[in-house]
């Protein structure tokens, strides 16, 4: 058993990777719904509850780091594609998506258009990271 100053390692990467061209209030936007769709499929990744020292208590988060990730549409696409061809499942949001307000909105503006005519900005994946890797490849971290 390691010490308690040793990093821990994980053997799966949570991921999202946004479209270049956004602006910088739509990536935040995009980013929280992206990982929500991670989080509400896997609860083993939420941690414990954090309280602070006077007791407060405060929601729990991701047990492990979450990649940000930037690419241009093509980049996009052809991991959008990547992770369907792995089997892996992720989230997506679309530039419809802009346009809606709510959940129902959201699924039926997704549900409207062909899978390779998505005009994606942004996904979410959590798997195994040489998968995650490969999938990626061709995206640069966010930054």
């Amino acid at each position: 058993m390691g010490s308690v100053n040793e990093p821990i390692r994980f053997d799966t990467k949570i991921a999202v990777l946004l479209r270049d061209d956004l602006e910088g209030w739509q990536r935040l936007n995009v980013t929280a719904f992206l990982v929500s769709g991670i989080a509400g499929t896997d609860p083993e990744l939420i941690g414990e509850p954090y309280q602070d020292a006077d007791g407060t208590a405060y929601l729990p988060m991701f047990r492990q780091p979450v990649l940000i990730f930037s690419g241009d549409k093509e980049t996009v696409t052809l991991a959008h594609s990547r992770t369907l061809q792995r089997g892996l499942r992720c989230s997506i949001f679309t530039r419809d998506l802009f346009s809606t307000g709510n959940d129902r909105d959201n699924r039926s503006a997704v549900r409207a258009v062909g899978r390779d005519a998505l005009d994606l900005v942004g996904l979410a994946v959590h798997g195994p990271k040489n998968a995650v890797d490969k999938i990626l490849k061709g995206a640069a971290l966010h930054g």
